[in-house]
């Protein structure tokens, strides 16, 4: 599938950060992992800090999927609020959701420092009330959350108008939110797990044409006719992780982004926080660490790439028009603009582990608005079942659910 087109913002910025050769032999491993993208990356490190003998694939150069487009505003909310969630599975369930994305913020923070990406920083959020009658429902997800011990404070309309040009009637600001670069965090993380004898072994360029089973474990063919002889087989592969089923799990749309040239104000943009509001489809702002401006959304359901990269003008040209109205005392100039495919599930969460149907093979498919949060339970909850050990977390996210 042609996950993204356009231009995307940071692999135009950075260029190629990694090259590693395509498979040339056949070999064996304990773990194969299809995907190169940031799932593959946090997966293929956490099995190499436990000492899992494990193989990367990809058919693409490292980091150029859908990692390349994303915007990587790192939250621990989903797409679905708390509320929604608790009315869902129970409030107990939904808020060990919540609770586990806050702390994989917090990994990823420790991951980054680690392997010394520059492209991280912490930053506060806000939740904004697109609409008069979105108030009150905000005002119950912040009694909620805040019943909780999460860190979170009620911003009135009129502290909102003092601080901002923002035009939301109330807002809730989170402080365990951060920003990223995620192509160049996953290439960090990669040099990281690659490093030593012992270290992940990655192809890119790689592209697996078919796979079986084989001797209690799995035999993957390459289009050039080279093998991995592996004993468990874990997909990383993103959005078109959805080939391997007959029911598709996730429904995918398209999203538009676009990032301004080097701004020379943020007046009316409180504190440079990450934004995002109630609104259905919403948009979504941050800033870069080169003091760039961001927004991304205006969602639309995927049918292929041809219309949905037809759409990219006017969505841009939207996107561009929702920003001023948002800051109409900073300037947008386009710089690039791109288009990319994303999967949502039904209730916003993803899925990590053994699909119905497709026994000893376990998937990582960090489907929604917070696929990096994700990306990062995935890899601890598969580095625990690569070694046998039991996860708290696994239940969350299992299929079936």
């Amino acid at each position: 599938m042609d996950l993204v087109s356009g231009c995307p913002f940071w692999l135009i910025n950075k260029g190629i950060l990694g090259v590693y050769p395509p498979l040339r032999e056949t070999i064996e491993c304990e773990v194969a992992i299809l995907g190169g993208g940031i799932s593959g990356a946090l997966i293929g490190h956490r099995l190499a800090e436990a000492g899992v003998e494990a193989v990367l694939l990809d058919k693409r150069d490292i980091g150029t999927g859908s990692t390349a487009a994303s915007t990587a505003l790192l939250q621990y909310e989903t797409d679905w609020t708390l509320g929604e969630l608790a009315e869902r599975f129970g409030e107990e369930r939904a808020v060990r959701v919540y609770r586990a994305c806050r702390d994989a913020v917090a990994g990823v923070a420790a991951l980054a420092r680690r392997v010394k990406c520059a492209g991280f920083r912490r930053q506060e959020s806000l939740y904004g009330a697109s609409r008069e009658r979105d108030v009150a429902g905000l005002k119950r997800e912040f009694a909620l959350r805040r019943s909780h011990g999460f860190d979170v404070e009620w911003w009135t309309r009129r502290r909102i108008a003092g601080e901002s040009s923002l035009p939301f009637r109330a807002a809730i600001e989170s402080r365990d939110s951060a920003e990223l670069d995620a192509y160049a965090f996953t290439h960090a993380v990669m040099r990281a797990a690659t490093a030593g004898k012992a270290g992940l072994r990655v192809f890119d360029r790689t592209e697996v044409s078919r796979w079986r089973r084989r001797g209690g474990g799995f035999e993957l063919l390459t289009a050039e006719g080279f093998r991995v002889m592996a004993r468990k087989l874990v997909i990383a592969a993103g959005y078109e992780s959805l080939n391997f089923f007959r029911r598709k799990p996730a429904v995918c749309h398209s999203t538009f982004a676009l990032v301004t040239e080097p701004l020379e104000t943020f007046e009316g943009w409180p504190g440079r926080r990450l934004l995002w509001e109630t609104a259905r489809p919403y948009v979504y702002l941050r800033t870069t660490e080169d003091g760039r401006a961001m927004i991304g959304g205006y969602d639309e359901a995927f049918r292929d790439p041809a219309r949905r990269d037809a759409m990219l003008p006017a969505k841009t040209t939207a996107l561009k028009r929702r920003f001023q109205k948002l800051f109409p005392k900073i300037a947008c100039d386009v710089a690039f603009s791109w288009t990319g495919t994303f999967a949502e599930t039904k209730d916003s969460l993803p899925y990590i582990g053994e699909a119905p149907g497709r026994p000893g093979i376990y998937f990582a498919l960090g489907y929604g608005g917070n696929g990096v949060i994700f990306s990062a339970l995935a890899a601890e909850i598969i580095r625990d079942w690569c070694v046998g050990e039991e996860n708290a977390l696994a239940e969350l996210f299992r299929f079936g659910r």
